[in-house]
């Protein structure tokens, strides 16, 4: 289980690149600007890793250098960091899991469902609206899938001639990996977006793959539902974020 889980984690990093990372003595610190956590914190690789004191120093040094603020993503497989970052004042945020699913049995294609390699406008501008992100984190997203170096699949499903939901996966190895996962807010509750990501675990399945795995924040409900009705019963980590007070 726990080498599933640590594949899990480097196959979620390859699958969400960071166009800038920094290696710490076994710490991953990643810098992609933008909104999203995951990419601009510093992450625990398996193996031997610096003392929390060091690694957390070290990283300070180099946010501050980026202008950036200090955030650490601590995982159940190593959270030694977790004590130390409590004891200078850093506060807890984002409480997360890693899950996964057997695709031994998966086998549903959907040929509603579209499939491309890559993301065109359409799909970005749906994402941006869903998100009702900036440019800034628009152009921050578009950047990390012109980064990502594995077979990728975006899955899009139209409703009433409207875009209505996507997601995308990444295959790596034996994994598909699912991201951004999302309905349009006037066509939630159809079950478009249970048909989109069975439709990318068919792709990685049809490709190789053993398991699916995703992130999912752990007070999203619906969303949890979603994956649970999906295979989606094995949790491989927990993780959450420290922030600088």
């Amino acid at each position: 289980m726990e080498s599933l889980a640590w594949l899990a984690e480097e196959a979620c990093r390859n699958a969400w690149p960071a166009p800038r990372e920094v290696h710490l003595g076994g710490w991953l610190l990643r810098a992609s600007g933008g909104p999203t956590r995951r990419t601009n914190a510093l992450n625990p690789l398996p193996g031997p890793r610096a003392a929390p004191a060091v690694a957390v120093e070290a990283a300070e040094r180099v946010f501050a250098g980026l202008g950036a603020p200090a955030l650490f993503r601590v995982v159940s497989l190593a959270p030694e960091l977790d004590p130390e970052l409590e004891r200078r004042g850093y506060r807890a945020e984002g409480h997360s899991f890693t899950l996964a699913a057997d695709l031994a049995d998966h086998a549903r294609p959907d040929p509603e469902v579209r499939l491309a390699p890559a993301p065109d406008a359409a799909w970005l501008a749906l994402r941006a609206r869903i998100n009702d992100s900036d440019a800034a984190a628009e152009c921050a997203y578009r950047v990390m899938h012109e980064t990502i170096a594995l077979p990728r699949a975006c899955a899009a499903l139209d409703a009433d001639g409207a875009p209505a939901a996507q997601a995308y996966a990444v295959l790596d190895r034996n994994l598909v990996v699912l991201e951004s996962v999302a309905t349009a807010p006037e066509a939630r509750g159809r079950g478009h977006a249970r048909r989109v990501v069975a439709a990318l675990m068919d792709w990685g399945r049809a490709r190789g793959a053993a398991f699916a795995c995703l992130q999912v924040v752990a007070d999203n409900h619906p969303a949890r539902a979603l994956y649970a009705g999906l295979g989606f019963g094995r949790e491989l980590s927990r993780y959450h974020y420290r922030r600088a007070p």
